[in-house]
């Protein structure tokens, strides 16, 4: 396989070659305007109108880096050419060229330099002006006009430079919200995990306590309990926390591993963990089981985990009743007791966490007690929205 043929002519500029043509360009400008604005009153202003055009552009590339330097060029270049009569043509065309230098330095520097840049191109263009000897009228209307037309430069170099501000304001206010709601996210998985573990550790804990002297073998199945839940909760705590580490630069830095985040499949687990601290759930599937997307399989798994973790901690009943159903372009998640009732108002987040679950994802959620006694937790979750929360 042969290489490719290499181009004859492969000439890229370096950042200083690319500044040397750049003040070299600003510094024949002068010279290449006063040769280009001559003409005689019996000459056609086109030839000199052009050519004066033309060199205009020669200060452009330094009036990116160095744009005091390249305005005082041009202003320059401006009062020489006052000295060759030029055509109106060509005075118009100098006074909008440096209106417009002006304006691009007020648009992209500090107000100090807009300013200076501002007050010294109108110096020189009213020099410019007396110099032509229009006469008294001429010139007061003629300096009347060159400050509005600086006026009219200054106005939208500082429009751009505020809608730039603006934006960047935006990108800063955008970028601060995603900041936000990923530490809200991170907050809520920290507390749905560690509520629910906590509160079966708790559970067995008692249980261990009250049993260790005349069932030994129920303490050792609660201390099993609850270095199981234990182990699981540092393990999804060490994900968790390894999505925020910030690895360290180099070839041989890698990210934190992280696994698959939890689901509906992981529901025997969960029902699981809540038998062993004494409530049996009886699970429900309704509809024909699909896959989820990740977002709402994850915020299912949450509701239901939250959901099951008040009925531990407040239900004060030995059976719980969920139920997941696929219908139509929704899903629905339901947990419902017999006991005392859930969770007091201000008594945690948790009610709090699962609504704002179930609100970005554009669903429905109810939770309160029942007409025929015990709490319930409802949720609609729409499978068409799209709207992703991590």
């Amino acid at each position: 396989m042969s290489a490719k043929p290499r181009p004859l002519l492969s000439w890229h500029p370096r950042p200083a070659a690319r500044a040397a043509l750049a003040w070299c360009g600003a510094i024949v400008y002068p010279f290449a305007l006063f040769l280009a604005a001559r003409g005689t009153p019996f000459d056609s202003p086109g030839l000199p109108f052009v050519s004066a055009a033309a060199v205009t552009v020669l200060p452009l590339a330094l009036l990116r880096r160095r744009p005091l330097p390249a305005l005082a060029l041009m202003l320059l270049g401006t009062y020489v050419t006052a000295t060759t009569t030029p055509f109106w043509q060509v005075v118009y065309l100098l006074v909008l060229a440096n209106d417009l230098a002006a304006g691009c330095i007020v648009a992209t520097r500090p107000r100090r330099i807009a300013v200076t840049a501002a007050v010294t191109t109108l110096g020189v263009q009213v020099a410019f002006a007396a110099r032509l000897g229009t006469g008294t009228d001429g010139f007061a209307r003629t300096v009347v006009v060159l400050v509005l037309a600086l006026a009219a430069a200054w106005m939208t170099g500082h429009s751009i430079r505020e809608r730039r501000e603006h934006a960047a304001a935006l990108r800063s206010q955008t970028a601060a919200q995603a900041a936000a709601a990923e530490r809200l996210r991170i907050a809520r998985e920290l507390h749905d995990m560690i509520a629910h573990s906590i509160g079966v550790i708790a559970i067995q804990a008692g249980v261990g306590r009250r049993v260790i002297d005349t069932q030994p073998d129920e303490a050792r199945n609660a201390l099993a309990t609850i270095e199981d839940t234990s182990r699981e909760t540092l393990a999804g705590l060490r994900r968790t926390l390894g999505a925020l580490r910030r690895t360290e630069p180099g070839p041989g830095a890698q990210a934190a591993p992280r696994e698959p985040a939890p689901g509906l499949a992981d529901l025997d687990r969960l029902t699981s963990s809540a038998k062993d601290a004494g409530i049996h759930v009886d699970m429900r599937w309704l509809g024909e089981r699909r896959p989820l997307p990740p977002d709402i399989d994850l915020a299912a798994f949450r509701i239901v985990q939250e959901a099951l973790t008040n009925v531990v901690r407040h239900a004060n009943t030995p059976d719980c009743r969920v139920t997941i159903g696929y219908q139509g372009g929704e899903l629905t998640l339901e947990v419902a007791d017999d006991g005392r009732g859930g969770p007091t108002s201000g008594a945690g987040y948790g009610i709090t966490g699962m609504r704002e679950r179930v609100n970005l994802l554009r669903g429905q959620f109810t939770a309160g007690p029942r007409p025929e006694g015990g709490f319930r937790v409802a949720a609609r979750l729409p499978l068409s929205e799209g709207v992703h929360i991590s």
